[in-house]
C-alpha cells in the first residue's frame, strides 16, 4: 500500500512576466502589473509530497531530513533571494510564471528521486493562488 509524506519549504525571490517575442502594450495587457519592468517578489512557499512503500526495514517512506536537505540545496539554494530572469539559467529563456517555475522545481526534484517514489509539488505564490504538477 502507498503512502505519501509532505514536507513544506518556502524561498523569495523577484520575477516578471514578459515575452520577449510581444509588444510592450500586448505585455501589459496580458501580465498587468507583474510585467513590471523593475521586477516585483513573493514568498513563495512549497509543499513537496513523496509517495511509495513504507520500508520494512525503517518504518519510513522517505527520510524527511533527506528531502528536506535535498529541497534546501537543489531549490532553496537555487532560488532563494534570486531575481528569476537574471539569476537563474532555468529562467533565462522560460517565463518564470507560477506553473513554470512549479513545473521546474518538479523537475529538478524527479532527476534525483528514485524512481520507486511518485512526486507531486504545490506551489503557493500568494496564500490565495496556488499551482501544483504530479
Amino acid at each position: 500500500m502507498n503512502i505519501s509524506v509532505t514536507r513544506r519549504a518556502h524561498f523569495n525571490a523577484a520575477h516578471r512576466l514578459h515575452n520577449p517575442a510581444w509588444t510592450d502594450e500586448k505585455n501589459r495587457a496580458v501580465f498587468g502589473l507583474c510585467n513590471n519592468p523593475n521586477y516585483h517578489g513573493h514568498n513563495y512557499e512549497m509543499e513537496v509530497r513523496v509517495t511509495g512503500e513504507i520500508d520494512p526495514e525503517t518504518g519510513m517512506v522517505v527520510d524527511l531530513a533527506w528531502l528536506a536537505q535535498l529541497i534546501k540545496n537543489e531549490i532553496e539554494a537555487r532560488f532563494d533571494h534570486k531575481n528569476l530572469n537574471l539569476d537563474t539559467e532555468e529562467f533565462r529563456d522560460l517565463i518564470p510564471s507560477a506553473e513554470n517555475i512549479c513545473l521546474v522545481i518538479w523537475r529538478i526534484l524527479r532527476e534525483r528521486l528514485p524512481e520507486k517514489f511518485d512526486l507531486h509539488v504545490r506551489l503557493y505564490e500568494t496564500p490565495r493562488n496556488s499551482v501544483e504538477v504530479g
